[in-house]
């Protein structure tokens, strides 16, 4: 398991739409922990009217939400050429085989499963984040030098 540095998301802002308030709760302090500057939106329509607002580095949204879904939110990202280019990450726990691929064939960059625990949360969004050639400049900051 890699060693992730405790400054590892300074100066990263983040936005996570979830309607589970203890997912919300456990997103906000793994990310807080590594220095992150966090937004929350309990649905697709009030992440939208944070993007408004707050421009993140990336985003995490639920899949399965009253009001907007995780689909619903990610299709009108798409269409908005103000948040179109914003790496989105589907946050689910329906990990089943082919789903995925069938959210980033709707446009999600990647894929997170839950449950969100501090063992693995923080790995899987390394590890996505490492694989985008635009974050590749911030990389060197994810591990410890030791």
């Amino acid at each position: 398991m890699m060693k992730i540095a405790k400054t590892a998301f300074v100066g990263w802002k983040v936005l996570v739409v979830e309607d589970d308030p203890d997912n919300l709760d456990v997103a906000f302090r793994i990310l807080s922990h590594y220095g992150a500057e966090i937004v929350m939106a309990t649905n697709g329509k009030e992440g939208l009217a944070v993007l408004k607002t707050f421009k993140p580095d990336f985003i995490i949204s639920d899949l399965s939400m009253p009001v907007m879904d995780g689909w619903g939110f990610c299709y009108e990202l798409q269409q908005d050429r103000a948040t179109a280019d914003i790496p989105i990450f589907a946050l689910t726990a329906h990990a089943m085989l082919g789903d995925r691929e069938r959210a980033i064939a709707a446009g999600f960059t990647n894929y997170l499963t839950k449950p969100l625990t501090p063992a693995n949360f923080a790995q899987q969004l390394v590890v996505i984040l490492t694989a985008i050639p635009a974050f590749q400049d911030r990389a060197d900051n994810f591990m410890t030098k030791a």
